[in-house]
C-alpha cells in the first residue's frame, strides 16, 4: 500500500485503462503537450501518442460533441474540460445527447464515455470558475455521477467509469490534486452505485461526498473527544444513489446532518434530506440538517473564501444542534 496524491491515482487509472483497451482515448484541452491543466494526463501523450491523447481548441461544444459521436461508434472517450463551469458551454451536447441518445435509438447506441473535470473553489480562481454543477447533471436521468472523496476511490471508480456502459460525469475537486491518500498496488474496480461507511457512529450519520469527506473526517474526529459519536457516510455517486446504506445509517442514530460544498437551494443534499425526511421519517428524532456554502458568487479573496465554505466549526455546530 504506497501513499499517493490525488493525481497520481488518476493518471495511474487512465493509463492502465489506455493500456488495456484501444478503444480508450483523452480528448480536450491541453490534455497532450501541455499534461493536462493539473497533470493528470502527465506522461500520456509520449505513451499512446497524439491519435489517443488528443490536444483540442478551448471548444468545449465542439471536442464533446466529437467524444459523443465517437462513442456511438464503440469508442470510449474520456472527456477531459479544464473545469466543470466550462462544461456549461457544451450542455446541449451533454443533456440533450449524451444522456438521451441510449434511450432514443432504442438502445441500438451504448455511449460507454466519461466526462471529467474538477469543480467547486480552487483559492482565489472568482465566481465563474468556483461553480458547484453536481445536481445539475444528477438532475438528468440518462447519466451517471460519481464524485470521489479519496485518493483510493479516485483510481477506482475512474476505471469503473470508463468500463461502464453508460456516460459519466466523472466530478473531481479542484483542491484535491494533492490531496494524498493510501492507494493499493493491485489494480481493483470500485462499484459504481455503491457507498461507503468512511467512519462508524452511533449518534449521528454525516452524510458528505467529494472534498468534503476531508471536513466530515475532521469535525468526527473532534467530537469523539467530547465523547459524541459520529457516522461518516459516503455516497460516492450521485446518480445511481446508494439510498439503503444512508437510510440503514440513520436507522442506527435517528439522526442526519448533510455536508456539501454546493450552495442550498435547490441541491442535491436538498435531494438527500427530502429522501431521509420521507422514507426514514419514523426513524428521526430530530430534524435533517444541511450545511452548505454560503448562497451567494464565490469572492475572489482567499479570506472570503473560506468564509464560504463549509467549515469543520460549522459542521460540528450542526451535529450539537441535531441532538440538543
Amino acid at each position: 500500500m504506497a501513499v499517493k496524491t490525488v493525481r497520481d491515482a488518476l493518471n495511474r487509472a487512465l493509463d492502465e485503462e489506455l493500456n488495456h483497451d484501444r478503444k480508450v482515448f483523452i480528448i480536450g484541452e491541453e490534455v497532450g503537450h501541455y499534461n493536462g491543466a493539473y497533470k493528470v494526463t502527465q506522461g500520456l501523450l509520449d505513451k499512446y501518442g497524439e491519435d489517443r491523447v488528443i490536444d483540442t481548441p478551448i471548444a468545449e461544444a465542439g471536442f464533446a460533441g466529437i467524444g459523443i459521436g465517437a462513442a456511438m461508434k464503440g469508442l470510449k472517450p474520456v472527456v477531459e474540460f479544464m473545469t466543470w463551469n466550462f462544461s456549461l458551454v457544451a450542455i446541449d451536447q451533454i443533456l440533450s445527447n449524451a444522456a438521451k441518445i441510449r434511450l432514443m435509438s432504442g438502445g441500438q447506441f451504448e455511449l460507454s464515455m466519461v466526462f471529467r473535470a474538477p469543480q467547486g473553489a480552487g483559492g482565489a480562481l472568482g465566481a465563474q470558475h468556483s461553480h458547484v454543477l453536481e445536481n445539475f447533471f444528477a438532475y438528468m436521468p440518462g447519466l451517471v455521477v460519481v464524485v470521489p472523496g479519496t485518493v483510493a476511490d479516485m483510481y477506482g471508480l475512474l476505471k469503473s467509469a470508463i468500463r461502464d456502459p453508460n456516460p459519466v460525469i466523472f466530478i473531481e475537486s479542484e483542491k484535491m490534486y494533492n490531496y494524498q491518500g493510501e492507494l493499493p498496488e493491485e489494480e481493483y474496480f470500485t462499484p459504481i452505485g455503491k457507498g461507503v461507511v468512511h467512519r462508524e457512529g452511533s449518534d449521528v450519520t454525516l452524510v458528505t461526498w467529494s472534498i468534503m469527506v476531508h471536513v466530515a473526517m475532521e469535525a468526527a474526529k473532534q467530537l469523539e473527544k467530547e465523547n459524541i459519536s459520529v457516522e461518516v457516510i459516503d455516497p460516492r455517486t450521485l446518480r445511481p444513489l446508494d439510498e439503503k446504506l444512508i437510510l440503514d445509517s440513520v436507522a442506527k442514530t435517528n439522526r442526519a446532518v448533510i455536508l456539501q460544498e454546493a450552495w442550498p437551494y435547490a441541491s442535491f443534499g436538498a435531494s438527500i434530506s427530502q429522501l431521509i425526511s420521507t422514507k426514514g421519517f419514523d426513524d428521526l428524532d430530530a430534524p435533517v440538517e444541511l450545511i452548505s456554502s454560503k448562497d451567494y458568487p464565490m469572492p475572489y479573496a482567499f479570506n472570503l473564501e473560506e468564509m464560504v465554505l463549509p467549515s469543520v466549526e460549522e459542521t460540528i455546530a450542526a451535529i450539537k444542534r441535531s441532538l440538543s
